[in-house]
């Protein structure tokens, strides 16, 4: 018998719930980041940085982040921005995944597998 190898496309993604974020009237999605730690306690302390880091994502970006509520997988979410940006944001499959490989790596999101039927 085959071992099944988990497919990237059945992953469903889930927004860390550690960052708050919201929409404006045009569907642009703002992520907002609390820094916390020593080194953010210094830098804004002695640098003036801003306590709250506002992250603001483009257009298919947000699209994909508002669609991500833990039950859609990838390939769903590819099929949506698909069908939403139809050329526009061809090749859609590779551009999602990388966005979604750079959201997880700054641990904006993360993995849960599709359950089996």
């Amino acid at each position: 018998m085959r071992n099944k190898k988990d497919n990237y496309m059945d992953y469903i993604p889930v927004c860390n719930p550690a960052y708050t974020w919201d929409a404006d009237a045009s569907g642009i999605v703002t992520v907002h980041v609390v820094n916390r730690g020593f080194y953010n306690w210094l830098a804004q302390k002695f640098f003036h940085r801003p306590r709250v880091s506002h992250i603001l994502l483009d257009e298919f970006g947000s699209y994909a982040w508002r669609q991500m509520d833990g039950k859609r997988s990838v390939y769903e979410i590819s099929k949506m921005i698909g069908a939403q940006f139809g050329k526009e944001a061809e090749p859609v499959i590779p551009r999602l995944v990388q966005y979604m490989e750079t959201l997880y790596r700054n641990k904006f999101i993360g993995y849960r597998m599709k359950r089996s039927a």
